[in-house]
C-alpha cells in the first residue's frame, strides 16, 4: 500500500504538457509559416481519424478502471493502488499514450507541421518531467510488485 503522504511529485496536470506545446506549435506557425495546404486533404484526416479514435481507445478504459478502483488522477496524491490488468497490460501509461495519440491526431486534423515536428519534444518532456517521476514514486509504493510490473509491460507499447 502506497504511503499517505508521498506522490509522484509531477505538479502541473500531464494534460497541460500536450496542450501548452500545441499552443507553442501554432505560435510558430505564426511566426514561421510553413504551408499548410496538406491538412485540409484526406491524407491528413484519415490519420487523423485513426489517431484520436485509437487514443480514445486508449484513454476510456484506463479513466474507467481508475474510477472503478477508486486511484487517484491527481499526480500529488498517492495511489490507492497499481493497476495492470485490462489496457494496462498492455502499456503501463495508457492515458499518456492515448493523450499523444489524441494530440497527433488532431495535429493531422487542426495542426501544422509545427505540431507534427514538436511530437519527439512531448513524449521527451512527458517522459522526463512526468513518467519518470510516477515510475521512481511507483517503484518506493509499491516496490517488488511494480518491479515485476515493469518487466512484463512497456512503457508506452
Amino acid at each position: 500500500m502506497a504511503n499517505k503522504k508521498d506522490h509522484p511529485g509531477v505538479y502541473p496536470p500531464p494534460p497541460l504538457f500536450y496542450v501548452a506545446i500545441f499552443l507553442v506549435s501554432i505560435l510558430m506557425q505564426k511566426q514561421f509559416p510553413l504551408p499548410a495546404l496538406f491538412f485540409k486533404t484526406k491524407a491528413a484526416t484519415i490519420p487523423g481519424v485513426i489517431f484520436v479514435m485509437t487514443g480514445i481507445i486508449f484513454i476510456l478504459p484506463a479513466l474507467i478502471k481508475f474510477f472503478k478502483t477508486k486511484n487517484t488522477l491527481v499526480t500529488i496524491k498517492p495511489a490507492n493502488s497499481l493497476q495492470t490488468s485490462g489496457i494496462y497490460a498492455i502499456s503501463r501509461n495508457p492515458m499518456y499514450l492515448g493523450l499523444m495519440c489524441l494530440y497527433t491526431g488532431i495535429a493531422f486534423l487542426k495542426g501544422n507541421f509545427w505540431t507534427l515536428m514538436f511530437i519527439p519534444l512531448v513524449i521527451w518532456i512527458i517522459t522526463h518531467f512526468v513518467i519518470l517521476n510516477e515510475e521512481k514514486y511507483l517503484g518506493r509504493a509499491f516496490d517488488q510488485d511494480y518491479k515485476a510490473y515493469r518487466t512484463k509491460v512497456r512503457r508506452w507499447i
